[in-house]
């Protein structure tokens, strides 16, 4: 069952002025972009429409203005290294709207591309100014949002607009759609997920749904800790939030009553310190040190975990098991992405995976290709999972 939502290919955009939120809220430095991996992942979107003969016009928020022109915020910089990209000519208007807009579009021949100044510069962006999102309606004929990222926002490019004109899902947003709509809306059972980390207190929306939608759920990282300080075991000098123990108690019980397979550490990995090389010895549950710290996921937790991934056909997966930025310390998280990967890549696992430091791990192990889908969405990807409703996706809806 696919999730519906009003497609690309649906849309006759044959000299039509389409009008595209893209994320290009890309890395700069000395002026020039430094990381194009954003603009990469529009580029399916902006050659479907140039190869189908329309004009295609680029809406996109650089950085916090807060509804100020300010020009280290401006989006010209990011014309050329696009231009690049498509090896062409990228036009650039130092508005969003208004004439100057409209006369930069004006000249767009078809299957040219425009690039529209910061729509962060109008205060009206982040408001959802109804006035803002009609202005912007008025240069286009149909609206494209291609930006997942930025869809759990209701912002005048990312939700108003998709009121004024016909509104679609571009390439990149429905990629990102019928991934998770694989792991979390329609999966194939069992479904397991793994939740890492360092605080419960950012994640206790996340915990709280996906005990009521999974067949299993791993969690690691610090935030095991205070699951595990909340069963009563000690912890030493580890992370821990202490004061979240009944709510992690809470939602242990839910997943009982839920039929969800909880999966907390049954031996950790734990040091005095954190240091690239420091001394990491295997404990079982109790028997750490007072100035012991746990940075990691045990061996046999891992190897339980990775038999639990076994016995599943779809996993979601956000968050490291330890802190994997600090070797041996990398060595659970490395170790269990490694084994889901080779299971995605043989067919056997549906695996997802995105949101905060999950694509940094993943990277690190070296199996980011391997995994299904990686979101780079972040919040976006959590609120999804979290069960919200993104404002962004809902206006695409038929």
């Amino acid at each position: 069952m696919s999730l519906a939502f009003r497609r690309l290919e649906d849309a006759d955009v044959d000299g039509k002025r389409v009008l595209v939120r893209v994320d290009f809220n890309v890395p700069m430095q000395d002026g020039k972009v430094s990381d194009d991996t954003r603009l990469r992942a529009a580029l399916p979107t902006i050659k479907a429409l140039q190869w189908r003969g329309a004009k295609v016009i680029l809406l996109a928020h650089f950085d916090r203005p807060k509804g100020k022109r300010v020009p280290s915020m401006s989006l010209a910089p990011v014309a050329p290294a696009l231009a690049k990209l498509l090896e062409a000519d990228v036009a650039f208007a130092d508005d969003c709207v208004g004439d100057t807009a409209k006369a930069a579009i004006e000249k767009l021949p078809r299957g040219r591309v425009l690039l529209l100044e910061n729509t962060r510069f109008h205060a009206g962006e982040e408001t959802n100014d109804p006035a803002l999102a009609a202005a912007m309606g008025d240069l286009g004929d149909l609206y494209v949002n291609d930006a997942f990222s930025a869809a759990h926002r209701a912002h005048a490019s990312t939700e108003g607009l998709a009121r004024v004109l016909p509104a679609y899902a571009g390439k990149c947003m429905e990629a990102e759609l019928d991934a998770l709509n694989r792991a979390l809306g329609d999966p194939q059972r069992p479904v397991m997920g793994v939740v890492g980390g360092s605080k419960v207190s950012t994640k206790l929306d996340l915990l709280r749904n996906l005990v009521t939608k999974l067949d299993r759920l791993a969690i690691g990282g610090g935030m095991a800790n205070t699951f595990l300080y909340a069963q009563g075991w000690e912890i030493g000098a580890s992370y821990c939030e202490k004061d979240l123990a009944e709510t992690a108690r809470d939602i242990i019980r839910l997943a009982g009553r839920n039929k969800c397979e909880l999966l907390l550490p049954i031996d950790i990995i734990v040091s005095e310190r954190l240091a690239p090389g420091a001394p990491a010895r295997v404990r079982g549950l109790g028997e750490m040190d007072d100035d012991e710290r746990i940075l990691d996921a045990g061996p046999e937790t891992i190897s339980r975990l990775t038999r639990a991934m076994d016995d599943s056909r779809t996993l979601i997966w956000n968050g490291p098991l330890g802190v994997f930025e600090t070797p041996p310390f990398d060595h659970g998280t490395v170790a269990a992405a490694r084994h889901a990967a080779r299971r995605a890549a043989s067919g056997r696992l549906v695996a997802v995976a995105g949101g905060g430091d999950t694509v940094a791990a993943l990277n690190h192990a070296g199996v980011a290709d391997d995994f299904t889908f990686v979101s780079t969405a972040g919040g976006a990807f959590l609120e999804w999972m979290e069960g919200k409703p993104l404002p962004g996706v809902e206006a695409l809806k038929p």
